[in-house]
């Protein structure tokens, strides 16, 4: 079990950037004014467009705010695992993720944090009541609760949006799950990461956000991040219940020896 009364006090926010030029220094000025206290990781993947130069002159002017060069655009759940390796090794109590677009936003993270009080992993949700989304056409948001209903169905989890990006980690509950199992590198991450924790009896609550479609730089979602990530649920949804099968079942019994010796 993760030891809720272990410190909440020093806090990393994840960022994952791929060209993301136009957005890492207006996300990085709105999670500093929003959470003062909170050093800030940009997970560089190598981006082409100059996104690592700009993190790094953000970081050199204010000691709140590190860079992490990575070699090349290995997927959002990689991004997020090295940066939290990174985090753990360095001693922060809580890790977040969040994302450089702005679709999160970062007024609404002391919402998660303070909830954190209380469970083990806070994901911003705009699936429960009080949750929004803005700017989205219907065939995204379809997207998007089909997607939560797949996972649900799958997993047997009454979580509302296991797909949501914005979510806050103790630094325990990263320990307890153990990073080096988690198998989805896209759109499937988040839900790993979900049901990982869950897997582990671990505590995740839900906070409602708004959520809102990003205005500048271009979307990394793809029709084949989308097969991966419901694939990859359905799997992990059968060998849940073919496990639970067996422990129902049981061992089998060794059958009486019939009759005696000659």
């Amino acid at each position: 079990m993760v030891e809720r009364t272990a410190s909440l006090e020093k806090v990393l926010v994840i960022v994952p950037t791929y060209n993301e030029a136009e957005n890492v220094e207006m996300i990085t000025g709105r999670l500093r004014a929003s959470v003062p206290a909170a050093h800030i990781l940009v997970a560089d993947d190598n981006s082409p467009d100059g996104t690592g130069d700009i993190a790094d002159r953000l970081a050199a002017a204010d000691d709140h705010i590190h860079v992490l060069h990575r070699q090349g655009k290995e997927g959002l759940g990689a991004a997020y695992l090295a940066g939290f390796r990174w985090g753990l090794d360095r001693g922060y109590d809580v890790l977040v993720e969040h994302d450089a677009d702005g679709s999160h936003q970062p007024e609404q993270l002391p919402l998660l944090l303070d909830a954190l009080r209380d469970a083990d992993m806070v994901k911003g949700s705009r699936w429960v009541r009080g949750g929004t989304v803005v700017n989205w056409p219907k065939s995204r948001e379809l997207l998007s609760r089909g997607g939560n209903l797949w996972t649900r169905f799958w997993l047997g989890i009454t979580v509302k949006d296991a797909t949501g990006g914005l979510n806050a980690f103790r630094a325990g509950t990263l320990e307890t799950i153990g990073l080096d199992t988690i198998e989805a590198a896209g759109y499937g991450f988040q839900v790993n990461m979900t049901w990982n924790v869950l897997q582990h009896g671990l505590k995740v609550a839900e906070v409602p956000i708004e959520f809102a479609e990003r205005e500048r730089g271009q979307s990394k979602m793809s029709s084949k991040i989308i097969l991966e990530a419901a694939l990859l649920t359905a799997r992990w949804g059968i060998k849940h219940r073919a496990e639970q099968l067996r422990s129902l079942v049981g061992p089998k019994r060794p059958k009486a020896a019939v009759g005696g010796q000659g």
